[in-house]
């Protein structure tokens, strides 16, 4: 009897864990989800009660407050909250929710630079209006040590300032670095981060100085690139907002970052952070933060993503954010390396290690695999496929171009290592140790042919040297487009310079970003888009300081318009730059503009299929999405035009409306012009004249494609074309208004 009693107790026992199971999740299956509610509520308590409710609600008696992560008040309304993905579809159905998205893990993606734009350092400045303006740079947090945030001359920050400095583990500001503030990360601390707004990476503190670093004479990595380090708006304050650390950006604390830098009172804000995909505008907390900074009047410039060269990996596709792509400079880093046999062969890396000219024996990757690896990876290099021990003290041949963290686990094993495949060579990577990038035509083979008809062949990698050329291009990393969310605005944007940009660095981060490299710099050479996206921050702050009162549409229409054409330089075209080449002085002077109010934006998503429900929610007042309100994507007041053609139909019908407003003090009559002309197709303009008064006077007009576009994806064809509408002036040396115009294939690929 008692043993039957006994097996009742377990028989209950366990049906109420399977019950409790089946109704009430554990921890390990709630993820951080964003719930976002639109514009900043009015009362915030009452918000805070409301989000409260809502989530007992949703979760029930085994509701947590420690599930909630952080709220947004200050610019928008919203959570973070970790949430089973029951919960989350639950509580996206409830009212006032905009959107419930899972939190994802973002990456990060001078002294010539500046000078390669046309833009030297005695170009015509006002300083003590360059110093009211304040840029947000959210990132790995920042070094405020470094010579290039000396605050000497700078006076007591801006009144407008309302932001804090979070004076952690020995950090400090100072009245240049007027503001820090960092986000918990989730989970433990890995070794070497700090809690606090200091940057133990390096990332961060190079892309502020690009914005907004003061002069610094004879910086340079360890002799490379010598020159005078400085940021574009050099007077200009900055505010740091720390939400990366070594395992990436969490997006639910980069949206708090958005909250706080709008509400702190941020003039740019300059996001040098990738994501992996395109999505929905309010499905993406980055759209949301800087749709909300831009009713503010704050420009979001972020970099375009180092997803490249593929076909529609571009971020920042919103038509309020600016993404920027990376070029080359007319500068390059070249590594030679010289074989037993005295002959040399010019590679392509960063490299400061000196091998003083003595001779190394070489080894072929495939002949020194990992007993747990194969001869196929080991031959390219990959990740722990290289016995280390039959390496260590020699030179490492690789049939592949590798990310310097894939070698990590070689440092302590060759003192150098060649890499040789037939990938473009312009990205001037650095590396743990003495390394060259060689084209497999040009020294490749011949180093093959070498070792195998040598008994003991051997090598030696020089440190770099500069070379200087004509040739610049969207480098080969930067993504590419087409916006496959909105199809006919063109991004990125514009491009500029992000291959081997030197910039201040933090103290304790490696040169090479790879933990063993046992150097330390205080200014540093590295690429991405990460380092382009700050330089036309700087030029938008820049703009600012002599026109105020400009929108971020303005500001963002002439940087565009005044961008130096790229033609042919990159074959996806308009895909790879945009407008063109930043041209940061001439952007100061556009004379006309294509400006766009958040109305302009209200009606381009009304446009786009959202609900006059969510777009209150969004906006906080009392927008309607009506057939009379909603304007298609065509007569969004966009300063380029683009058009994706359906592959089984190229014949072309499209009309786009823009008004162009006047920013000049005098009055001007324009001339429409359409350069060159595209076989095929006739582009006309309506009227082909518009005079302007003076400032504030604005101008319509119709862009009208009609024709078949010579469009495919055959040897001998092209998969998009391009051309451009120049407005120009009657002036001995005509000033232009110039706005690319792309046609494409709308499953353009690679």
């Amino acid at each position: 009897m008692s043993s039957l009693f006994y097996k009742l107790i377990f028989v209950n026992a366990l049906i109420s864990v399977l019950v409790a199971r089946f109704y009430y999740s554990s921890d390990d299956d709630r993820k951080i989800y964003i719930v976002y509610m639109g514009s900043k509520p009015e009362d915030t308590d009452s918000a805070h009660l409301h989000h409260k409710g809502m989530l007992k609600e949703v979760v029930g008696r085994n509701f947590a407050p420690e599930y909630v992560i952080c709220t947004y008040h200050k610019s928008f309304n919203g959570f973070a909250v970790k949430l089973t993905e029951k919960e989350a579809q639950k509580i996206a159905d409830k009212e006032g929710v905009v959107s419930v998205f899972e939190d994802e893990k973002h990456e990060v993606e001078t002294t010539k630079s500046w000078d390669f734009l046309g833009f030297p350092r005695n170009v015509p400045r006002l300083p003590q209006e360059e110093s009211e303006i304040i840029v947000g740079v959210f990132d790995t947090g920042i070094s405020p040590d470094s010579a290039s945030f000396n605050d000497k001359g700078f006076g007591p920050p801006p009144d407008k300032w309302k932001g804090i400095c979070q004076t952690l583990a020995g950090f400090h500001c100072n009245k240049k670095i007027i503001g820090a503030r960092v986000y918990m990360k989730d989970g433990p601390l890995l070794p070497g981060e700090v809690m606090s707004p200091i940057d133990t990476d390096g990332h961060g503190t190079h892309v502020a100085s690009i914005v907004a670093g003061g002069l610094v004479d004879h910086a340079n990595l360890e002799g490379l690139a010598e020159g005078m380090a400085r940021g574009g708006v050099p007077s200009a304050r900055i505010a740091v907002y720390k939400v990366c650390w070594s395992d990436g950006c969490a997006t639910h604390q980069v949206l708090r970052a958005f909250d706080d830098a709008i509400d702190d009172g941020v003039d740019i804000i300059s996001y040098s952070i990738g994501a992996k995909v395109q999505k929905p505008y309010f499905q993406d907390p980055f759209t949301i933060g800087a749709f909300h900074a831009m009713k503010k009047g704050v420009l979001t410039s972020k970099s375009a993503g180092n997803n490249g060269h593929k076909y529609s990996t571009v971020t920042g596709i919103a038509p309020w954010v600016l993404s920027v792509a990376a070029t080359t400079t007319n500068r390059n880093f070249v590594t030679d390396v010289r074989l037993g046999n005295n002959h040399a062969y010019q590679g392509y890396t960063v490299n400061t290690f000196d091998l003083k000219g003595k001779q190394y024996s070489l080894i072929y990757g495939g002949d020194a695999p990992n007993p747990t690896s194969t001869k196929s990876d080991s031959s390219v290099c990959k990740e722990n496929s290289v016995n280390v021990e039959m390496v260590k003290g020699k030179i490492l041949v690789c049939d592949s171009l590798q990310y310097a963290s894939t070698f990590k686990y070689l440092i302590n094993g060759p003192v150098g290592v060649l890499m040789q495949d037939n990938r473009p060579k312009n990205d001037g990577r650095s590396y743990p140790m003495a390394a060259s990038h060689l084209s497999r035509d040009r020294g490749g083979t011949e180093i093959e042919e070498y070792m195998s008809s040598t008994k003991n062949p051997t090598a030696t990698i020089l440190k770099s040297n500069t070379v200087y050329d004509g040739t610049v291009k969207v480098v080969h990393f930067s993504s590419r487009g087409p916006n496959t969310i909105t199809k006919n605005i063109i991004k990125p944007d514009l491009a500029a310079p992000g291959v081997q940009i030197l910039a201040a660095w933090s103290p304790t981060a490696p040169v090479s970003q790879v933990e063993g490299d046992p150097r330390r710099t205080l200014y540093n050479i590295i690429s991405g888009t990460s380092m382009a996206c700050p330089h036309a921050s700087a030029a938008a702050m820049y703009v600012k300081t002599f026109h105020p009162t400009w929108s971020p549409a303005a500001i963002k229409s002439a940087l565009m318009t005044t961008a130096k054409p790229m033609g042919s330089s990159n074959k996806e075209l308009e895909l790879a730059y945009g407008s063109g080449l930043l041209n940061p002085l001439e952007a100061n002077n556009p004379r006309l503009v294509y400006d766009a109010s958040v109305e302009h934006y209200v009606n381009f998503l009304c446009g786009q299929g959202y609900t006059t429900k969510m777009l209150r929610a969004i906006t906080n007042d009392d927008s309607v999405c009506t057939p009379g309100s909603s304007i298609s994507v065509f007569d969004l007041n966009y300063p380029s035009f683009a058009l994706s053609v359906d592959p089984s139909n190229l014949n072309v019908n499209q009309d786009f409306k823009r008004t162009l407003t006047s920013v000049a003090m005098k009055p001007y009559t324009y001339s429409a012009r359409v350069y060159p002309e595209i076989p095929g197709l006739a582009i006309s303009v309506n009227p082909i004249l518009l005079s302007f008064h003076g400032v504030g006077d604005t101008g319509e007009f119709t862009l009208r494609i009609r024709g078949t576009a010579n469009l495919g994806k055959g040897q001998n064809q092209s998969q998009a074309i391009s051309t451009s509408l120049e407005w120009s002036d009657f002036g001995a040396i005509p000033h232009k208004v110039r706005s690319p115009i792309l046609i494409y294939l709308s499953n353009i690929s690679n």
